[in-house]
């Protein structure tokens, strides 16, 4: 998924549930793959048909609608709140994202509140080997508050590294 943090971590998997089209595709598939081997382990599908039929109850909204009859039977689901401050961090530069550094974007969610503060994260949108241009947001930062958003980009800012943008391939 994208992101890192509990609301922006829920909007992913909201959003693989329900099937909406620009769900995070690394999440969907490591779901399907996981539900498919589960369903293979509890007998409800035979050995190499989990990931069809995980498939299939995805795409035709039954997973969608367990989840949403689960909630209901704990009180009810709530609509996700965001954080009231973010900030865009864009690419200083043209070219491909050549590497990350997961501990210091962690680092960067943790700064700015999460998960202590379920709003708080980054939202990660410039996954290895995808086209960054000068100017493009290539991860928001999200805080509850503004010295919990200016503490996360002071420390972004301080490492080299964190996210390299290097020479398109």
């Amino acid at each position: 998924g994208r992101g890192i943090g509990p609301v922006l971590e829920a909007r992913d998997v909201l959003a693989v549930l329900q099937n909406e089209h620009a769900a995070p595709s690394d999440l969907r598939l490591r779901a399907l793959t996981l539900s498919g081997r589960l369903l293979e382990l509890a007998g409800a599908a035979a050995p190499g048909g989990g990931l069809v039929l995980a498939e299939s109850l995805l795409s035709n909204g039954a997973a969608w609608r367990k989840f949403q009859s689960i909630c209901a039977a704990q009180g009810g689901m709530r609509g996700l709140t965001f954080a009231p401050h973010r900030h865009d961090v864009v690419a200083l530069r043209t070219g491909q994202v050549t590497s990350i550094d997961n501990r210091k974007l962690a680092k960067v969610a943790k700064l700015a509140g999460a998960p202590r503060a379920p709003m708080a994260g980054v939202d990660f949108l410039a996954p290895l080997g995808s086209a960054a241009k000068i100017g493009q947001p290539i991860y928001t930062v999200h805080a509850e508050t503004p010295g919990e958003l200016a503490y996360a980009l002071d420390y972004a800012k301080s490492q080299p590294g964190l996210i390299e943008v290097g020479e398109p391939t």
